[in-house]
């Protein structure tokens, strides 16, 4: 059964979601005012610097998770990010931000994330340094904009969580298709860009939008493959080899569809992984948006699979077959700028091995996210 603690997550977010805020449109505008003061400069009659504005995000949450007779309660500073993203000579970008921990302090600086240039040209973006591999579902959508508290098991487990990789990629659209290729550095991972001393990755994206062929707002159908240098000394990155993912992104009116089905070869002792994702969405109202979620991730071999963020605290072993449901709920304030998440996740992990790895429990979690 789950804990109290866990109906008084799950009472707190929905009474804050089902709540009307009054003067909507008076917020609206304080909003804006509020977030208008992150742009520091803009002047697009300016050759040389056309804007500068002040960026980050920052996500705290409450988590409690249990598989009886063990339970595990945490508030959590999940992400804290600050940083600077600036528009130059009208073709470049420049982005740099830094993670920080201003819960433990110690350290309080944790790595950059974002640090690179970007140079666009006739709908062509070439980027070069530290920045984003989108792949799966949720490993390709922001944690800005992600409309679940947390990204699935599955790209926890087939994505690169450290998300962001020292490289250069090339991005671009064409015949109603868009493109992406990148080659990476995977090797021993620091605070900054690495320490490129290992094997590298080459990342690959194809996507089109076919929503108008199928009377939709949106049916954005994308595949990635993904090739590794299998090396010993690869840390910013999991042990696979190949990882090929088809995703779809459907929107028809208030309705919602979002789905994974992925697969990754591994090395180094990592056994080979696949899994799917389904995520059914609903906008209740215009601030209000209902989500659901099955995620399944199984390995060929024992111990292939890990458990996710919370559920690790209570078992740290890994297993060979995940089953996840999902029910949330998401209430915008001020779109993803500001909004309230919540979620109750019901899962079990099948460990053939016996070895420590199995799980079954029910987690709940609730948390606050603001970006600029």
């Amino acid at each position: 059964m789950l804990a109290p603690a866990a109906f008084a997550v799950l009472a707190m977010c929905l009474a804050c979601v089902m709540a009307t805020p009054l003067g909507a449109q008076d917020q609206g505008s304080v909003f804006d005012d509020i977030w208008g003061l992150a742009e520091w400069y803009a002047d697009d009659s300016n050759p040389v610097v056309q804007s500068v504005r002040f960026v980050g995000r920052f996500q705290y949450e409450y988590a409690h998770v249990e598989d009886d007779p063990a339970t595990h309660d945490e508030w959590n500073v999940r992400r804290m990010r600050l940083g600077i993203r600036s528009e130059l000579f009208g073709r470049m970008t420049l982005h740099v931000e830094t993670e920080v921990n201003p819960q433990e302090r110690d350290p309080f600086y944790i790595r950059l994330t974002d640090a690179y240039v970007a140079w666009s040209q006739s709908g062509l973006t070439v980027t070069a340094g530290k920045q984003g591999v989108p792949f799966t579902m949720d490993g390709a959508t922001s944690s800005r904009q992600l409309v679940t508290i947390d990204r699935s098991n599955l790209t926890n487990n087939i994505w690169f969580p450290q998300e962001y990789m020292p490289g250069v990629s090339v991005e671009g659209e064409a015949s109603g298709w868009t493109y992406q290729a990148g080659v990476y550095s995977s090797g021993e991972a620091n605070q900054e860009f690495g320490e490129l001393n290992a094997g590298f990755f080459i990342h690959t994206l194809l996507a089109r939008d076919v929503g108008e062929a199928l009377g939709t707002e949106r049916a954005l159908v994308r595949g990635t493959y993904v090739y590794q240098d299998p090396d010993d000394g690869n840390t910013f990155t999991r042990q696979l080899e190949h990882v090929g993912s088809l995703n779809l992104d459907l929107v028809a009116g208030r309705w919602g569809l979002r789905a994974d089905l992925s697969g990754a070869a591994g090395y180094l002792g990592q056994s080979d992984l696949w899994g799917v994702m389904v995520m059914p969405l609903l906008d209740a109202t215009s601030k209000l948006q209902l989500v659901t979620r099955y995620t399944h991730v199984a390995s060929s071999d024992p111990n292939g699979v890990r458990l996710a963020r919370y559920e690790s605290e209570l078992t740290g072993g890994r297993g060979d077959r995940y089953d996840e449901v999902y029910v949330g709920a998401n209430y915008y304030f001020y779109g993803h700028l500001l909004k309230l998440q919540g979620g109750l996740q019901v899962a079990e992990m099948r460990d053939d091995a016996a070895d420590g790895g199995a799980y079954s429990g029910v987690s709940a979690t609730v948390g606050l996210r603001v970006s600029w």
